[in-house]
């Protein structure tokens, strides 16, 4: 009878630091190449626009590729999190890694359709399951934003935004951003 190998956050330890992004979930090693440059330009563009409203807020923290573990075998690191000051405060280990859910999460598709997959339904899933609030999925190749937003039966599709649109999100009052900015 085959078993497959189940991973856990140790396993990580052991892996090579090689440039590569390992993440786990539900137990299985997931390993990505660095991003394309138009992906991190993106994410660049998405940081300084919320870094700034949060800094004239005062509400929380937006943070590039943080660790979440959620459990020892669901260990991920998103492109992006906004997190409130109330919250961060709860679920900031001692080892500086979220070990529960940011109400934001942003993903930044990498090329492939593995990628796309990972970040459009397993990553979905155990952000819906782990309590993520908003997720948004950004297309920087078709120039789009999939804005999910949780409601009884998990994280739902309620917008997808173009160049012409305006990103808002209700956990981010008065935030607002040009999509066309956010790919220019």
């Amino acid at each position: 009878m085959y078993q497959s190998t189940r991973w856990k956050s140790a396993d990580l330890d052991l892996l090579p630091d090689n440039g590569n992004r390992y993440e786990i979930i539900d137990g299985e090693l997931l390993v990505t190449r660095a991003p394309h440059w138009d992906h991190q330009r993106v994410i660049t563009r998405l940081i300084q626009s919320l870094g700034i409203w949060s800094s004239q807020s005062k509400l929380g923290e937006v943070v590039t590729t943080p660790g979440i573990i959620f459990t020892d075998d669901d260990n991920v690191i998103p492109d992006l999190v906004w997190i409130s000051n109330e919250r961060l405060a709860r679920i900031l280990d001692d080892s500086g890694h979220l070990v529960g859910a940011p109400e934001l999460v942003v993903e930044v598709l990498s090329a492939g359709s593995d990628n796309e997959r990972r970040d459009r339904e397993v990553k979905r899933k155990l952000y819906a399951i782990r309590g993520v609030q908003e997720y948004w999925i950004v297309d920087w190749q078709k120039q789009q934003i999939e804005i999910f937003r949780r409601d009884s039966n998990g994280l739902l599709l309620i917008a997808t935004l173009f160049g012409s649109d305006v990103l808002s999100s209700p956990l981010l009052s008065n935030f607002e951003q040009s999509v066309a900015e956010v790919f220019s």
